[in-house]
């Protein structure tokens, strides 16, 4: 990601994640999400709401799916992504510059909301390993660290924890 705009955003989704396949197969998720900054103005004793940014966003794969299955219209989530800029001409000749966000990471804002997690079934493991060769659904028990028992669940293992140091 060298050399590339990496913003985070926090804001309310405005609509629904549309969810597309390309020819290919390959699942896009497209929405908007809209930022509106508040401001305490001293002189009337109250808060206003700026001038709103709205920005196009987008998810790939099975994040797509995972997107399209959490998130709702008014959803606030916080998202981080690299900042993409596309210059386009319309049908009457004008040019035209849009901004768009790729997302690399999304989820829900939990300062006015609660969320309960489920670990969505993968077909792939983030080290590369196939979890399904595994016969697991959870990524990361294909390729297990080595100080996880034969157990698998990094998180639900016992023992495992030492309050020594490394070093």
């Amino acid at each position: 990601m060298a050399g590339e705009t990496v913003i985070t955003v926090v804001g309310n989704l405005t609509s629904d994640p549309e969810l597309r396949y390309t020819q290919g197969g390959l699942a896009v998720a497209n929405f908007t999400i809209a930022s509106t900054p508040r401001n305490f103005d001293r002189a009337a004793n109250e808060w206003k709401d700026g001038d709103a940014l709205f920005l196009r966003a987008s998810v790939w794969r099975e994040f797509a799916e995972h997107v399209a299955g959490s998130l709702t219209k008014g959803s606030r989530v916080v998202a981080t992504g690299r900042l993409k800029q596309r210059s386009y001409e319309t049908k009457e000749g004008e040019k035209r510059t849009s901004f768009e966000l790729e997302i690399d990471d999304i989820g829900p804002s939990l300062k006015y909301a609660t969320a309960s997690l489920t670990r969505a079934a993968s077909s792939s493991s983030p080290r590369g390993g196939n979890t399904a060769a595994a016969g697991n659904d959870e990524p990361w028990a294909a390729t297990p660290p080595a100080a996880v028992n034969s157990g698998g669940d990094v998180w639900n293992t016992p023992g495992n924890f030492s309050d020594e140091t490394p070093f």
